[in-house]
C-alpha cells in the first residue's frame, strides 16, 4: 500500500499522472478569490506560530471543531494559541475524508516538511516545530507566498475599503500581483437596518456621497466601482443569503 501523501496523490491513472508531473506541477498559481488580508501581505507581517496562520479568522475549521464538540473558548475565545491548536489537532482525525484532512497535511508536508499525521497525540512537536520555522524570515507572509509559486492573488474587500494596502504593493516592486476583489454583500444586507444604516454612512463617506436614497446608492457603488477598477480590480464576488425582490429589479437595470 502507498503511503498517505506520495507524490500521486489523488492521481488514479497514467494520464492524471503525466498532466500533472509534466504540466500542472510547475505552473504558477493564480487564486481569483481568498481571504488573505492585504495589510499583512503589505507590512510582510511574521506570524508567531501555527495558530495564527492557521486559525485565525478560519472559519472551515471553527466549524469542524464545533461540529466536534470544542466549546467556543478554544476556538474563538480565550484559550492561548497552544490551547486552541491542540483543540483543533484532536479535530483532525474526526475530518478524514472532508477535504480539510486533506489540506491540513498537503500544507504541512509541502511547506514544513512534516509528514507526521496531525491529532492530539502529535500536536505539541507540530506546533514548537512549525511555529519556530514561521518566526524565521524564510516564512514571512510575501516569501510564503513565493514558496507556493503564486503569481497573482486576488483579496476580497469590501466598497468602502480604502485599498491602501493595495496601492502600496503596487509600488513595492513585490513581485506577486495583489489585486482587489469588490464584494459588497453590506450594501445589500438590509435585514439589520442600524447596521445598514451605519454602514451607508462609512460608504458614502468614502465615496462623498450623501446616501438618502436608492439612487444615491447606486452612485456611490459606482464611484467605489471606478476607484475599484483604478487599482487594478477585474473581479467581483458576491455571498447573497438572500434574494431581495429589490435587488432582483436592480440586476436588471
Amino acid at each position: 500500500m502507498k503511503p498517505f501523501l506520495n507524490d500521486d496523490f489523488l492521481l488514479q491513472t497514467a494520464p492524471a499522472r503525466t498532466l500533472y508531473h509534466e504540466y500542472a506541477k510547475q505552473m504558477p498559481i493564480i487564486d481569483y478569490h481568498n481571504h488573505l488580508l492585504p495589510d499583512q501581505i503589505a507590512e510582510d507581517k511574521q506570524f508567531e506560530n501555527l495558530t495564527q496562520i492557521w486559525l485565525y479568522g478560519d472559519h472551515y475549521k471553527w466549524r469542524a471543531m464545533r461540529a466536534n464538540g470544542v466549546d467556543e473558548y478554544y476556538i474563538t475565545g480565550g484559550a492561548s494559541d497552544q490551547e486552541k491548536f491542540q483543540k483543533w489537532a484532536e479535530t483532525v482525525p474526526y475530518t478524514l475524508r472532508n477535504p480539510l484532512y486533506h489540506w491540513t497535511h498537503l500544507e504541512l508536508q509541502r511547506y514544513f516538511g512534516i509528514t507526521e499525521l496531525l491529532n492530539g497525540e502529535s500536536a505539541g512537536r507540530i506546533y514548537d516545530e512549525c511555529s519556530e520555522k514561521l518566526c524565521t524570515s524564510e516564512y514571512s507572509v510575501r516569501n510564503l507566498l513565493r514558496r507556493m509559486n503564486v503569481e497573482t492573488l486576488c483579496t476580497t474587500d469590501d466598497p468602502a475599503d480604502s485599498l491602501e494596502h493595495h496601492q502600496t504593493l503596487a509600488t513595492s516592486g513585490y513581485d506577486v500581483q495583489v489585486l482587489p476583489t469588490f464584494r459588497a454583500d453590506k450594501a445589500i444586507a438590509v435585514d439589520d437596518a442600524v447596521s445598514y444604516n451605519a454602514y451607508l454612512d462609512k460608504l458614502g463617506a468614502v465615496a462623498e456621497v450623501d446616501i438618502r436614497t436608492f439612487a444615491d446608492l447606486e452612485t456611490a457603488l459606482r464611484r467605489r466601482h471606478d476607484f475599484f477598477a483604478a487599482q487594478g480590480c477585474q473581479l467581483s464576488d458576491h455571498g447573497l443569503e438572500h434574494i431581495w425582490p429589490w435587488l432582483k429589479v436592480w440586476s436588471k437595470g
